[in-house]
């Protein structure tokens, strides 16, 4: 008891401080509740936020630089304009969050929840880890965020089939059926050039759909084959990933 009472008056001392001030830098913020609070323009660089509650805060302009943000929730955070440069964000939780003009540098995502973030920048991810937030933000239904992804998957990699091939899927499902088939053949002759079987029959399979959807539209039949098109999308998307292993 004697050695946490310290440990517990510092936190107290150190978040008194930040609401107050908003100069905390290296403080030690571990596990604070700090939902909606406004931190915008706040120092916070090199300090311990792990575990903390910051969902929804006002963080725009903030200086997070090489803060550990293990662990956090910063659901639905305005970090836009936040300098996020070598923060630990092993864990954490940046769904919704809102990343336009942040500084991402040095910054490894691939352990960050990040459905529905906006305005991640090209250089914070690799060409595999759009697509996949793309193939994430699909199978929830928002083709909106999943075209960025992909779009971003490409601009990386002008070569990146699957990117091809998933923005495909989802003109198809938007009824653009001519740009639909436009990248499935695209993806199909990368996959064939690639030399990756797997990718060249699943969009061999794909451009089929295409053309036998063409057909019944011509017989005034539901164009995107009722339930089955459905199912068969959700296994594309589940393929999709599978590619990148």
């Amino acid at each position: 008891m004697g050695l946490s009472a310290p440990s517990i008056a510092e936190n107290l001392t150190h978040l008194n401080q930040l609401l107050s001030t908003k100069q905390c830098a290296q403080c030690d913020l571990s596990n604070s509740g700090l939902v909606m609070a406004n931190l915008a323009g706040a120092q916070l660089h090199d300090a311990n936020l792990s575990n903390a509650n910051l969902s929804q805060a006002n963080l725009a302009g903030a200086d997070l630089s090489g803060a550990n943000l293990a662990g956090a929730s910063l659901y639905g955070a305005n970090l836009s304009g936040a300098n996020l440069a070598g923060a630990n964000l092993t864990g954490t939780d940046l769904r919704n969050a809102y990343l336009v003009n942040a500084n991402l540098l040095d910054v490894d995502l691939s352990q960050v929840y990040l459905e529905g973030a906006k305005g991640i920048p090209n250089y914070a991810g690799t060409s595999e880890q759009f697509h996949r937030w793309g193939v994430r933000e699909a199978q929830r239904g928002n083709y909106k965020a999943a075209i960025e992804h992909y779009h971003r998957a490409i601009e990386l990699d002008a070569e990146f089939a699957p990117a091809y091939l998933g923005l495909g899927l989802i003109q198809f499902r938007l009824t653009k059926e001519a740009e639909a088939k436009k990248n499935g053949e695209i993806a199909a002759q990368l996959f064939q050039k690639q030399e990756n079987k797997l990718g060249y029959q699943a969009t061999q399979e794909f451009l089929q759909r295409i053309e036998l959807a063409r057909q019944i539209e011509e017989r005034n039949a539901n164009p995107q084959g009722g339930s089955n098109f459905g199912k068969f999308l959700g296994g594309m998307g589940s393929l999709l990933l599978r590619l990148l292993l």
